[in-house]
């Protein structure tokens, strides 16, 4: 009985030995792109030399922590995934992790920076020189799936000033998704402006702003849905065929979500949310809105109210979106913020001329500061929608966006561009909005008749000529 006692004493010793000599292996994992922590990352570790009789997985929380326990001493491999991996088309290589004396480990882990997925798409030396990196993938709307074949389309505004006028370049890269979805445009301006579109037969997006940091890459994630021109000029073909008038839908998704006072979070009422060029809503007095027939896919959403500024964002609209919280500030918060630190360039000496051109109004049309606070605008170019003899409209790649009006000579035509003065050839309505801030405009005249100042004219073209003066 005794040594029996003993036996159970000596494998109960050994029971505690092998329960004390496992221990701990913990970390962060974080996202070297937007650095912060990376939150349900998939931590594994494995024995190198036998996987298939040791493994650890694990979880990472909100704050990117991560714990594996039961760990033995010896040699393993550590390393995630998680599906922001997928999205950059880059998987980091595992890391070796050694266990000594039943001491606790520390390993941190994150995703490749900036640099390395920018030498390993577009070779090293878009590393050292200004080019940055823009890439994603593009998911169908109504199945969440990747998206192969689709056209994804970027374009950005140069600039050169030389002395008989501002001449523009616009340069357009295009790429084309994989299997994956995923696409990649290098060589785009750091710090800078684009405008981005994916298309595929009659599917698109809206077209977006994004602006590329300055570290020079940038992740895009964009959703394809149904065309929304398309779908409406469809449905107006049937309408003018059928016998009678029928209710025209293009979307089928549910979008909803609150507009808030910036100063305090308070819910504003009566605020109106629209989809671009799309169906519109009114916030209740929660600040809640919204829209059933919105169409799916990447979108820009516009949110507007009286004495407040505009807010104008791209969402994701598919099946189970979250709801949109957007704050509105009032204008005034947002014009005592603003401060001119640069100087401007100057074109003419008399700058007094607006007003007087203005008093006598014998010619043209002219807007003062005045009339555009009395305007809830968000572009400079908004300050035209409302002008009778004048519209915006797409051409037919979706990007640019034309400024007209009805010339002497022809129905529809393009007018001549003047800033502060000088000449902007070949300039748009987008290239106006990415130069000039509403809050900036002194005064504007629009010429589309005879008569016009012989310094806002060019040639016989017989569509007249705007004229933009900023302070």
């Amino acid at each position: 009985m005794r040594l029996r006692t003993l036996f159970l004493a000596m494998l109960c010793a050994c029971v505690v030995d092998a329960q004390s000599a496992r221990t701990t292996v913990r970390g962060v994992v974080r996202d070297s792109i937007s650095h912060r922590p990376l939150a349900a990352a998939t931590v594994q570790l494995v024995a190198p030399d036998t996987l298939a009789a040791f493994g650890r997985t694990a979880i990472s929380d909100s704050l990117g922590r991560f714990t594996l326990t039961d760990v033995a001493d010896g040699r393993y491999m550590i390393g995630f995934y998680h599906p922001l991996l997928d999205s950059l088309g880059v998987e980091p290589p595992p890391r070796t992790v050694r266990v000594e004396g039943h001491q606790s480990v520390s390993i941190d882990l994150a995703t490749p920076s900036p640099e390395k997925i920018r030498a390993a798409v577009c070779g090293v030396r878009a590393v050292t020189d200004s080019a940055a990196l823009l890439m994603g993938v593009v998911r169908d709307a109504k199945t969440l799936t990747p998206a192969s074949g689709v056209k994804v389309a970027g374009e950005w505004l140069e600039l050169a000033f030389r002395p008989d006028g501002v001449q523009r370049h616009q340069p357009r890269l295009i790429a084309t998704t994989g299997d994956n979805g995923w696409f990649a445009i290098c060589n785009v301006p750091r710090s800078g402006t684009m405008f981005l579109i994916a298309s595929r037969g009659a599917d698109s997006t809206d077209m977006i702003d994004v602006q590329i940091p300055a570290e020079g890459f940038l992740r895009q994630e964009l959703f394809l849905g149904p065309s929304r021109k398309r779908a409406v000029a469809a449905v107006s073909r049937a309408d003018s065929a059928a016998a009678t008038p029928r209710t025209i839908r293009v979307g089928d998704e549910r979008l909803s979500g609150t507009v808030l006072i910036a100063n305090g979070s308070r819910p504003l009422a009566g605020a109106q949310v629209r989809v671009a060029d799309g169906d519109a809503a009114r916030t209740n007095e929660r600040g809640e809105w919204t829209i059933t027939d919105a169409p799916a896919g990447t979108r820009t959403l516009e949110v507007r109210a009286i004495g407040y500024y505009p807010e104008r964002r791209t969402v994701d609209i598919f099946d189970g979106s979250a709801p949109v919280r957007v704050t509105l500030s009032t204008l005034k918060a947002v014009l005592d913020t603003v401060r001119i630190s640069a100087s401007r360039v100057r074109y003419g000496s008399d700058r007094s001329g607006f007003e007087q051109r203005a008093r006598t109004a014998g010619v043209g049309r002219f807007i003062t500061a005045d009339d555009i606070k009395r305007r809830p605008v968000t572009n400079a170019s908004d300050v035209f929608r409302l002008m009778p003899g004048v519209r915006l409209e797409r051409d037919s790649s979706g990007f640019t966006k034309q400024l007209q009006v009805r010339g002497m000579m022809a129905d529809w035509c393009t007018p001549s561009i003047y800033l502060n003065g000088g000449f902007m050839s070949g300039f748009d309505a987008d290239e106006i909005d990415a130069m000039v801030q509403p809050e900036q405009i002194k005064g504007i005249e629009i010429y589309t008749g005879p008569g016009i100042p012989a310094a806002f004219q060019r040639g016989m073209t017989g569509c007249g000529s705007i004229v933009i003066w900023t302070r």
